[in-house]
């Protein structure tokens, strides 16, 4: 299950766009940025060429885009090599004493697209103070891609059976996460074994000496907060300020995690169906709880019966439903596409459903995806996990996440399984959290959030040394750019004069 604080900023734009509607982003002009002088102070010799390397910067767009090298493996830095895309958006008056990197998630998100879309975000402030930086991690969008599936291929990944009843089709699931892992060793060669978020951190701090900082300023949303974390404890003494928004839990087990996602998808269900029932014309009737069931009913006979579309071609199965209803959980403006979507489902028609799941994975009306987040998140999870869970485990926690969701709790129990699965081994596992000797390091919480369970952003807090939490009461993935003003007020006033929030702020609802 991604956790990209973004996903659903692309559902609608592929949502809107196949309904015929949609707007467009404009960033504004900003002049007089100069080619920065690179800062390689404290690097390891043996990394000095890289962060010393001549980086040629051309336009994009109102922008500033370059290529840089890194070592695929820091063991071996003068081995083979992987490209970095990095795009800066200069800030205003383009003179900005420093530079603030964005991610947004994933893992596998496009940071470059994210630095846009953060410039339209960030407060007045924030967007004098800094140029904003997004850097596509190893492996993902504009960075050397790590190629896996083909279109067809992935497709058929998206629709094995999350959910299995039988041997065989516990069988089928775990053989479709090694055969994406096997073509992922096959096409993406020794890059393939180098994803992890340890190596991706590391990336960051030669892009940051590059840019001629000597401090690494970070807003991270989703699991940017976990590659955050990761740097500020391999890089305490050059962490700026830092803000991590919809905070993962590194600290978990694969288990234990998704059991966090379950509960964190299930409390957003639940404040999705106590919403629509106050509603006229609410498919789930005028009661919560046979809400819930009813909706459970539905998975349970699409596992048994897929249902017809528009597209002749393809059905709504178990597997899309699935990711149809999580995708419309990530933001509460987006509960409408899911009203209308059961309302459909709930008459035999699954179209909407199937048009949602496309938009969860970046997949166009001609079978075509856009970026390969699909792939990226199974390499870098199972990169992460030095001890995954065995079928035995997994089969024992089954009842725990049946109960807390039967909507999604069994398909995120078994998805637990992928990292054992997954045919290339850990070499850099997750590095345990601390941050000892950074500075105040924010961490942003929502109560319902579906993606990074609230807990996360409380557990990561403590987790780092100078951790201060700050919380919203409310729905939807990430606070930030939810439209509260008392986040964002919090979070642009550390971001532009340092001054860190209470630690225990919480934003009420608006």
């Amino acid at each position: 299950m991604n956790t990209r604080a973004w996903a659903l900023g692309l559902a609608l734009v592929l949502i809107i766009s196949a309904i015929g509607a949609g707007a467009a982003y404009v960033v504004t002009s900003r002049d007089g940025w100069s080619k920065p002088d690179p800062v390689a102070s404290g690097a390891p010799s043996a990394l000095s060429t890289f962060y010393t390397q001549d980086v040629s910067w051309n336009a994009c767009g109102e922008g500033k885009c370059a290529t840089v090298k890194v070592p695929i493996d820091y063991a071996d830095p003068a081995g083979e090599t992987t490209e970095l895309a990095v795009k800066v958006i200069p800030a205003e008056g383009g003179k900005a004493k420093r530079s603030i990197f964005v991610n947004p998630g994933g893992p596998g998100g496009d940071a470059t697209d994210f630095a846009d879309t953060m410039a339209g975000e960030f407060g007045s402030g924030v967007l004098k103070t800094y140029d904003i930086v997004g850097v596509d991690p190893r492996g993902v969008g504009d960075s050397t891609p790590l190629q896996c599936l083909s279109d067809d291929d992935f497709s058929a990944f998206t629709n094995v059976d999350p959910d299995p009843d039988d041997p065989a089709e516990i069988d089928a699931l775990r053989k479709s996460v090694t055969d994406l892992g096997e073509a992922c060793e096959k096409r993406g060669g020794k890059l393939a074994a180098h994803v992890s978020t340890e190596e991706a951190a590391r990336d960051m701090d030669i892009v940051r000496g590059l840019l001629g900082r000597t401090k690494m300023d970070w807003f991270g949303a989703s699991y940017g907060t976990q590659l955050g974390a990761t740097y500020a404890t391999l890089f305490p003494k050059t962490v700026g300020r830092m803000v991590l928004d919809g905070a993962v839990d590194p600290a978990l087990s694969v288990i234990e995690s998704a059991i966090g996602q379950t509960t964190g998808f299930q409390r957003a269900l639940e404040a999705f169906a106590k919403d629509c029932v106050t509603k006229a014309g609410c498919p789930l009737g005028d009661d919560v709880d046979t809400g819930l069931a009813k909706i459970s009913d539905l998975m349970d006979q699409l596992d048994q019966t897929p249902m017809e579309t528009d597209d002749r071609t393809r059905e709504l199965t178990e597997a899309l439903a699935f990711y149809g209803i999580a995708v419309t959980l990530y933001d509460k403006e987006t509960w409408d596409y899911l009203r209308k979507g059961l309302t459909d489902a709930f008459k035999g028609d699954g179209t909407l459903l199937l048009l949602l799941s496309d938009a969860y994975f970046t997949r166009d009306q001609n079978g075509k995806y856009a970026d390969n987040i699909g792939e990226v998140i199974y390499a870098v999870n199972s990169l992460d996990v030095a001890d995954p869970p065995t079928l035995e485990e997994v089969e024992a926690a089954l009842p725990r996440f049946e109960k807390i969701s039967p909507v999604f709790g069994r398909s995120l129990g078994w998805g637990a399984l992928a990292p054992g699965d997954w045919p290339i081994k850990a070499t850099h596992p997750q590095v345990k959290i601390s941050g000892e000797g950074a500075p105040p390091i924010v961490v942003v919480g929502t109560t319902r959030d579906p993606a990074t369970p609230y807990e996360g952003a409380q557990s990561l807090a403590k987790q780092l040394a100078s951790g201060v939490l700050i919380s919203r009461d409310g729905d939807g993935h990430t606070a930030y750019s939810s439209g509260n003003q008392c986040i964002k007020k919090a979070v642009d006033a550390y971001l532009v004069s340092g001054t860190v929030p209470k630690d225990g702020l919480m934003c009420k609802a608006e």
